[in-house]
């Protein structure tokens, strides 16, 4: 099976992308749901749209902050599901 990853990823409006995976889907994610949901004090400033647009791609996968401090998992994204990607231990 092929690996899949994101291609391109496009800023949209407010805490919104549009990502392109290499298998040629592409998804439009509102990431405001998963900030509202899964406060944390590392990751709050990317919920504000001047930072959340200071995203990035690395390894075929979306990255904010300089070190990558915040990114997701591809099946997640992927999907259009970021609850994918948080368990009981997030906060």
């Amino acid at each position: 099976m092929e690996q899949i990853f994101v291609k391109e990823a496009e800023y949209v409006e407010g805490l919104v992308l549009s990502l392109l995976f290499s298998d040629g889907k592409r998804q439009q994610i509102d990431f405001s749901g998963f900030f509202k949901n899964h406060p944390h004090p590392q990751y709050n400033k990317y919920a504000k749209e001047s930072e959340f647009k200071k995203f990035w791609l690395r390894n075929g996968n979306v990255m904010w902050g300089k070190h990558a401090d915040l990114n997701f998992p591809i099946n997640a994204l992927y999907a259009g599901n970021l609850e994918l990607c948080c368990d009981d231990d997030w906060e």
